[in-house]
């Protein structure tokens, strides 16, 4: 059985390519953080300072999945 996934917003710092950006968890770690395949074909763009829910392994706190965008 998987280990749960863990949780937390992040602020997105900057854009790297078209899925990839820096984002800073609350703790102010900044990390790598890839779109979510349903947010990749979607083609979403989060502009930086967005708030988005961040989804991290225990095993990997260096990068992280973006789920969805917390400011609305």
């Amino acid at each position: 059985m998987p280990d749960p996934t863990i949780h937390a917003a992040g602020k997105i710092l900057s854009q790297l390519n078209e899925i990839l950006y820096r984002a800073e968890l609350p703790n102010g770690k900044v990390i790598m953080a890839h779109l979510s395949k349903p947010l990749t074909d979607g083609k979403a763009v989060f502009q930086p300072g967005a708030t988005v829910r961040l989804e991290l392994t225990a095993f990997d706190f260096e990068s992280a999945r973006i789920l969805g965008d917390i400011d609305g």
